[in-house]
């Protein structure tokens, strides 16, 4: 029976079986659903990506009141988004490491109170517009605000001072922070054409895919933006699609139906 679980498993992450078909036949052996959603995980992540077409997931955790502004979001369906056409000075990997993103190099002064970003060449916003020393320290500006609504503000208090010169960025500390990298990655903190300044909510970032729909509650698309600086390395889909369903039994029989891909 593991044999041609297996081989049913595989032909899914290979796109010649649907999750539905597939979730019918392990029903039939008597496997549960949650054990063969964790087959398809395994096998999809063996499989490695597959490129392009439409990658539709059904998330919980979207209202008809959220906002494009990053320094606003708050739930889960803003966030996931957020990671579809937001791109970060720096990033957490899954393992909990620091990856570099718009900020090619990060370094400190001994006592740990001035540091200093180096940004990256040739990263362009959605608008055609290269990313500047500029917009990305006006984007910390904004964030560290102490009248800013931003969840990041907590994190952002403890910068004394901004200034860009050239392709840097200086942060100078209230008091020294060793940990000044990970406050960071916070996930408010994209990066914007003036630090969002103008108009917060453009929804216009750097990241992997350009919004094309955006209707709060309902659902988001993005289309994966040609010039984005990573190239094929991150948004293998060529279109993203976040459906809000924010009833469980719902989303279930959405992914069971197969009219999304994933769910949380």
């Amino acid at each position: 029976m593991s044999n041609e679980l297996d081989y049913l498993s595989r032909r899914v992450a290979a796109g010649k079986l649907s999750r539905r078909d597939f979730l019918g036949r392990a029903a039939a052996l008597g496997i549960t659903a949650p054990f063969a959603n964790s087959l398809l995980s395994s096998a999809a992540r063996a499989a490695g990506p597959v490129k392009g077409g439409t990658l539709k997931a059904g998330l919980v955790g979207g209202e008809s009141t959220n906002s494009l502004d990053p320094a606003l979001m708050m739930t889960q369906v803003p966030f996931a988004f957020g990671k579809c056409w937001g791109e970060m000075i720096v990033e957490l990997s899954p393992e909990g490491k620091l990856e570099n993103r718009i900020a090619e190099e990060i370094g400190s002064s001994d006592d740990a109170k001035v540091w200093t970003l180096k940004i990256r060449d040739g990263v362009e916003f959605h608008n055609g517009k290269t990313v500047t020393a500029e917009d990305v320290a006006a984007t910390l500006e904004r964030h560290s605000d102490e009248k800013s609504k931003s969840g990041a503000l907590g994190y952002m208090k403890g910068i004394e001072s901004i200034k860009a010169s050239g392709k840097e960025v200086v942060l100078t500390l209230k008091e020294a922070n060793a940990d000044l990298p990970y406050l960071l990655s916070d996930y408010h903190l994209i990066v914007q054409p003036n630090g969002g300044k103008d108009k917060p909510d453009a929804g216009i970032g750097a990241g992997p895919y350009k919004i094309v729909t955006n209707e709060p509650g309902v659902r988001h698309v993005g289309e994966r933006f040609a010039n984005y600086w990573q190239g094929d390395k991150m948004g293998h889909a060529d279109q993203i699609e976040v459906v809000v369903i924010n009833d469980a039994t719902a989303r279930t029989a959405a992914l069971q139906g197969g009219q999304v891909n994933m769910i949380n």
